[in-house]
């Protein structure tokens, strides 16, 4: 009764406006999993905010992700290939300070290097150095994203930071006739396997630094997210691939076009581990509720025969990115 709605506004079917349901959802919050309150909790900060934190991925790995769980440590190669856009990541190895040798490392995986990643990739925008202090920032970061600071955590953060800074991409992106291609690490160095002191705090590696390739296309292909977002959906890979995606795709549709793409083009791009069509379908479809409760200005539209994108404000606007 009365609510007026917002034409430039479209929604999932069955969404609400944020600003709409977020009362009811607190009011059923003591009945809600501990991740669908972190999400809502994003979205009522992220309805609040007015200069946003802000956070950067490559755009590359906005549409070709990493893989989403573990695809086995015998796994040595992952490609995805998005439009014209590619990602080829090889498992690398890293120096054991036990064995004092070196030993392969897996595949990195799931939220965690996606998240890292990303932390690294603002200090090198924000510093303008490809030469990252982490010791303090890296902390801060964790604190900041909500990782819980229990050893399994730690020890799962630094795992995949081993994987992520061992590991080769190769990034490949084809226009209008031309080709550009990166490859090599994204890390060219640093201590792995973390010690911890006497007290039990964990040691960060004092430094990190990025590899000049890797950092020249970051300063040409960021793309600017919310870090409120990023924490909110912090324990969903695919959630975050979904997010980010969106984030760099919204912006770019002709604003008097639309762009439909099929189920099966989804899964191809967000789920090609799952087995089963109708697991994919359910798993997408909660993992968008969450990400459209984080980026409320997207519109978008999901039916039976694949989602409709139309020209949006990117979560971060450019006025923002300027003035910092």
């Amino acid at each position: 009764m009365g609510r007026k709605k917002d034409n430039n506004q479209r929604e999932l079917p069955g969404f609400q406006p944020v600003s709409a349901a977020l009362p009811e959802a607190a009011r059923a919050a003591v009945k809600r999993p501990r991740r669908t309150m972190r999400v809502i909790q994003g979205a009522v900060t992220i309805s609040e905010q007015d200069r946003p934190d802000i956070a950067y991925q490559h755009s590359v790995l906005c549409q070709c992700a990493m893989p989403l769980r573990n695809p086995g440590d015998d796994v040595r190669e992952w490609e995805r290939q998005q439009g014209r856009v590619s990602l080829l990541l090889r498992a690398g190895s890293a120096m054991h300070p036990e064995q004092e040798r070196l030993v392969k490392v897996g595949l990195p995986y799931g939220p965690k290097p996606r998240l890292i990643l990303a932390f690294l990739n603002t200090q090198a925008i924000l510093t303008d150095s490809p030469v990252i202090e982490v010791e303090d920032s890296l902390t801060r970061f964790t604190d900041r994203i909500g990782f819980d600071k229990g050893g399994r955590t730690i020890r799962a953060v630094k795992n995949q930071l081993t994987r992520l800074s061992a590991a080769d991409f190769t990034f490949g992106v084809a226009r209008e006739g031309r080709s550009w291609t990166s490859g090599g690490r994204v890390v060219s160095g640093f201590e792995l396997w973390f010690p911890k002191d006497d007290r039990q705090r964990v040691l960060w590696p004092t430094s990190v630094e990025l590899s000049h390739e890797y950092f020249a296309s970051l300063r040409q292909h960021a793309v600017p997210l919310n870090l409120e977002a990023l924490g909110a959906l912090k324990e969903s890979a695919l959630a975050l691939d979904i997010y980010t995606w969106l984030a760099q795709r919204l912006w770019r549709v002709h604003p008097h076009e639309a762009a439909f793409i099929t189920w099966a083009a989804l899964k191809d791009q967000f789920g090609p581990d799952y087995g089963r069509m109708a697991d994919f379908k359910r798993k997408f479809r909660q993992a968008l509720r969450d990400v459209h409760a984080v980026y409320p200005d997207a519109r978008i539209e999901l039916d039976g025969r694949g989602i409709t994108l139309r020209h949006s404000q990117p979560p971060i606007r450019r006025r923002l990115i300027s003035t910092r």
